[in-house]
């Protein structure tokens, strides 16, 4: 049989350069040593990227939506603005012309009775064109009678104006009339509380007065008494101690004595206020006290000074003993120092030799270089 190349196919080839491409990137990211040893995970860190754009970009259309909305309000309100200012201006003309329409001044009540101010041809309204001369073939008695009529209407509209001013003005002086009566009492009762005023100060000040004079004149007494009592006091005091055992200088009256200490032969209590000093006696029974604690303060010294050496000698003899013992745990811990260093030159020389084993006799093969080569060539 002969070997015959049969062309391969190219779905095989396109598997085997798959698999050789998803080969090459398996070891480039097993073998990365940055993603290895520092732990960088490149598709968590392209998540957030992403994740950090989409909300950016949900926050830019958010912004755009608000100001399309802001926009729209402020149109709004601008369109509100104007419509209004448009009614106000409507109602404004509405008003102008229904004031010139339904309230001129020629059709007010009060017309007629401002003919002459405003004269003939203001009060004339529509229907009085047919009363003009043109029209007026027909009824001169009508108009004259017509004419009366106003004329007497005007006469008793004028009466009756002429009679409320009058009555406004008899009104008016009535009311200051009242009001400068009002004003005149007022100033009346003022000047009534004023005197009262006046006169209940004048009545307080004349007591006020009154009460002082009292107040000084019993201080003044009381004054008087206590500076004769003072006198009185210090010259009682002056002959006292002219006339006490103080002054005197009586040894006796520093002795303050009792029944019981008279009874038990208890020494007197001394006051120390009226004593003088002590007598010869008493200086030489301290004397001779003073010499005798002298003498026993000598003796207690003496004393001390024996039982000081005595522990002196004690504390020596327990040094000595002290350095005699530090001496042998000193021998001791040399000896123990020196069998322990024994020890480890036993163990050296023991490990050496195993050592040796080892390298010459255990472990002959080696590997070279190309044996660790072999190590990580392969993602699987």
């Amino acid at each position: 049989m002969f070997k015959v190349d049969l062309p391969v196919e190219e779905s095989v080839v396109l598997a085997v350069e798959r698999r050789r491409t998803a080969e090459a990137v398996r070891q480039k990211r097993i073998f990365n040593t940055r993603n290895r040893l520092i732990g960088v995970d490149v598709a968590a860190l392209e998540r957030q990227v992403t994740e950090r754009r989409e909300r950016e970009e949900m926050e830019r259309q958010q912004d755009r939506a608000f100001d399309a909305l802001r926009v729209m309000n402020d149109a709004v309100l601008m369109h509100q603005v104007e419509e209004e200012e448009r009614r106000r201006a409507e109602l404004s003309r509405e008003l102008v012309q229904f004031r010139a329409i339904h309230q001129r001044a020629q059709d007010s009540r009060d017309a007629d009775l401002n003919f002459n101010k405003q004269g003939t041809s203001e009060l004339m309204s529509d229907s009085d064109f047919e009363f003009r001369p043109a029209s007026m073939q027909g009824g001169d008695g009508k108009d004259r009678e017509k004419k009366r009529a106003q004329m007497e209407a005007y006469g008793r509209a004028l009466k009756a104006q002429a009679e409320e001013k009058k009555q406004l003005r008899l009104q008016h002086k009535h009311t200051e009339l009242l009001r400068d009566q009002e004003q005149l009492r007022e100033d009346l009762r003022a000047q009534q509380f004023c005197v009262l005023e006046d006169e209940c100060k004048r009545t307080a000040h004349v007591t006020l007065s009154k009460y002082n004079q009292a107040q000084a004149t019993e201080k003044a007494e009381q004054q008087r008494i206590n500076r004769l009592k003072e006198e009185g006091e210090n010259f009682a005091e002056v002959w006292h101690m002219m006339t006490s055992d103080l002054l005197t200088e009586c040894p006796e009256a520093a002795e303050k004595r009792g029944g019981a200490q008279e009874k038990e032969g208890v020494a007197p209590r001394v006051l120390t206020d009226r004593w003088k000093g002590m007598s010869a006696e008493q200086l030489s029974a301290i004397r001779r006290q003073r010499e005798e604690q002298c003498a026993d303060r000598v003796r207690q010294r003496r004393t001390e000074k024996k039982r000081e050496a005595a522990w002196d000698c004690l504390q020596m003899e327990q040094i000595q003993e002290e350095e005699v013992e530090k001496q042998r745990a000193v021998e001791r811990e040399r000896e123990r120092r020196t069998e322990m260093d024994r020890y480890n030159r036993q163990l050296a020389r023991e490990q050496c030799a195993h050592q040796q084993y080892l390298d010459k006799k255990l472990y002959t093969n080696r590997p070279t270089a190309d044996y660790f080569t072999q190590f990580n060539s392969s993602s699987r």
